[in-house]
């Protein structure tokens, strides 16, 4: 029978909001993917359902705020508000939490299927043009198979070769596949599927783009140099790459940190697409968003978690449900002049009354991803909020090569760490000095204090061996990759196959 293009796919493989577990074959009707890719129009529409899939990624920041130290889970103070993100708050999550880590899993698959969709027909017509939509397609499936591997660890893949090099398929996953998919040999082998992918990407990338939400060459660079990093966990020789790679982000002059007024809004709707913005996943709140299916809105989820409990109201902010509360320890991190400390955090300490408070409430919230009232709406029960993901930020790009930079012997490292301090403080009265440790050190503290959250957290301290001395309750061996879900591994017959291990 032909196969019919179906748009959410899951690795189990129709992943559907509020799912059937049953998969049944019907005939086509109306279209199907042999009479598609015939023009440029339709690649082009092709690539926009794969750009889409990025929207869904406000679950993974969620997940990975409350995963961090910094951050309680917070919610409902009467009741086990979202079990899975309080499990994962307190690392007791196990398979049979799902939620958040299924959407994961799910939407990050459907990702990788729409990319493959594409690369699957990638010959079929030639046009003037192809080349760039195809270097987009492996940036965007570079893109869901790394938030995969961050989270669940060597995933299973459709692999092959080419031209002698290991890679991921350029095919989709079809039903009943997956009950002969195996995993990744391993981690660090995961991520240099990924490196093929963005390497094969950045040649035919453009310098800029014509709509924001496209990635450039600077994007792709900079998500190459970021895998690099956590690859060099387990081969230390990464880190050079990664240097080499955020350096050409940085020597390109494409991007600058903002300061004064500007910094102050930068997670305000009129500091989207900053100066700053290397990858930044775009939202918007004006078409309407309904509890059936959450992710098909073009808005996001995310900020009605972070904001006071109801009743609170003023006149910048809406209530929320209390979620991602920042902890004082965080707070009390930053120095007075710091300018990030208004931007990072809500402080209502002063005026607890003025909200119902939250599961482990602190008075202070995620100033950053609040639900603010923004100017063009916000559609049903407010799940469509129209403030942008800051994917990738330049200050992002200057402390991942400060980093790679300190790791591999380079000596740009204190340089970029000092232009984030000044920008920071206004001046550079905090330039490093020796006497606050090492210079490695201090580049991990000021990651901490720089992208509170925005969701990097856990996984810096994973990908630096630090979480074990770091969150309470992480079991080494075991939380540095969340468990597939209990559902995923029954549907393809693979508990023993995909489990991860100590779960």
């Amino acid at each position: 029978m032909k196969r019919t293009l179906i748009i959410l796919f899951g690795l189990t493989l129709f992943y559907v909001v509020g799912c059937s577990d049953d998969f049944v074959e019907v005939e086509p009707d109306g279209f199907n993917d042999t009479d598609f890719f015939n023009n440029q129009q339709e690649y082009e529409s092709a690539l926009i359902g794969a750009y889409d899939m990025l929207q869904s990624t406000f679950w993974n920041v969620l997940t990975g705020i409350v995963a961090s130290p910094d951050y309680a889970a917070g919610g409902d103070a009467f009741n086990y508000d979202q079990a899975t993100l309080q499990n994962i708050n307190l690392m007791i999550h196990t398979p049979a939490d799902e939620n958040q880590l299924r959407s994961i899993w799910g939407l990050m698959y459907a990702g990788i299927n729409r990319a493959n969709f594409i690369l699957e027909f990638e010959d079929k017509t030639d046009f003037s043009g192809k080349e760039e939509i195809i270097a987009e397609t492996y940036f965007l499936r570079a893109y869901y198979t790394f938030e995969l591997v961050k989270y669940f660890g060597n995933v299973p893949l459709k692999l092959e070769e080419r031209n002698g090099v290991m890679r991921i398929a350029n095919e989709r996953i079809f039903p009943e596949e997956e009950f002969g998919l195996e995993r990744v040999a391993d981690i660090a082998t995961a991520y240099s599927l990924i490196e093929e992918d963005l390497k094969e990407a950045i040649p035919n990338l453009p310098v800029t783009q014509d709509f924001p939400y496209e990635a450039t060459k600077s994007a792709a660079q900079a998500l190459l140099g970021k895998v690099y990093l956590y690859h060099g966990t387990f081969d230390q020789s990464k880190f050079a790459d990664a240097a080499s790679e955020l350096n050409e982000v940085i020597s390109s002059n494409q991007y600058s940190l903002t300061t004064g007024d500007n910094y102050m809004m930068l997670f305000e709707g009129e500091g989207e697409n900053s100066s700053e913005a290397v990858f930044e996943i775009q939202y918007t709140g004006i078409e309407a968003a309904g509890w059936g299916c959450i992710e098909c809105s073009q808005g996001t989820y995310f900020p009605q978690f972070c904001g006071p409990r109801s009743p609170y109201n003023n006149s910048e902010f809406s209530s929320g449900w209390g979620f991602c509360l920042p902890s004082l320890e965080l707070y009390d991190l930053f120095e007075d002049g710091d300018a990030r400390r208004d931007v990072t955090f809500f402080d209502l300490r002063d005026d607890q009354d003025s909200y119902s408070q939250s599961r482990d409430d602190t008075g202070l919230f995620n100033r950053k991803y609040m639900p603010r009232k923004a100017a063009d709406g916000v559609g049903a029960d407010p799940l469509n909020y129209s403030q942008n993901y800051r994917s990738i930020r330049y200050a992002d790009v200057l402390l991942m090569a400060a980093e790679a930079e300190a790791q591999s012997g380079g000596a740009n490292a204190e340089n970029y760490l000092n232009e984030v301090r000044a920008r920071a403080y206004g001046d550079n009265s905090h330039d490093f000095d020796t006497s606050e440790g090492t210079l490695l050190e201090a580049i991990y503290t000021e990651r901490r204090k720089e992208l509170g959250g925005e969701g990097h957290g856990f996984f810096d301290l994973v990908r630096t061996g630090r979480a074990a001395s770091t969150i309470e309750g992480f079991t080494p061996n075991k939380n540095e990759v969340f468990p597939i879900p209990l559902i995923e591994l029954q549907l393809a017959n693979a508990e023993e196959r995909w489990g991860n291990p100590g779960y």
